[in-house]
């Protein structure tokens, strides 16, 4: 069993809240526009394993941290991580075919900024969209969202408010 912490969009703004929000987490996964390379070191000096991904803002050096598609086990779940991903129903074209030939247990993705959380009946995959972290973009309330992974099933998912 493993308890994430997932967020998008930070766009290099820390909140000190989010070590407060992901101290009891195993593993926190970044849905891309990090903003800066500050910024992942930072995550990375929580103690804790940081998955991410290069979202459309990320310069060079994220880009060369992190990939822009990130595939993965963890427990007995598959995972697919990318920025610009779309939602059940209206993937973006970037990544369509390739969940649709090979669906992960869960796709994450950010950039829409839109809070989402969305089973997908036709592939029998668990999207989720963490909203946005940071302090750019039009959202009214950030969020972050907490969840725990036990084998291939996902649960005890909470939606934090940082306001």
């Amino acid at each position: 069993m493993k308890r994430i912490g997932l967020l998008s969009d930070t766009h290099a703004y820390w909140d000190e809240r989010f070590a407060k929000h992901f101290a009891e987490v195993d593993e926190v996964w970044h849905a891309g526009d990090i903003g800066s390379t500050e910024l992942a070191e930072r995550f990375q000096t929580l103690g804790k394993p940081f998955r991410a991904v290069c979202g459309n803002v990320d310069g060079g050096d994220l880009r060369r941290m992190f990939p822009e598609i990130l595939r993965f086990r963890c427990e007995e779940a598959e995972v697919l991580i990318k920025h610009i991903g779309g939602y059940p129903g209206h993937y973006d074209r970037s990544i369509a075919t390739l969940l649709r030939q090979n669906p992960p247990d869960l796709f994450v993705s950010g950039h829409s900024h839109i809070l989402k959380v969305q089973y997908d009946h036709a592939l029998r995959l668990l999207h989720i969209n963490p909203g946005a972290a940071g302090l750019q973009g039009w959202q009214t309330v950030r969020t972050l969202v907490r969840f725990t992974i036990e084998g291939r099933d996902f649960k005890d998912l909470e939606v934090v408010e940082l306001g």
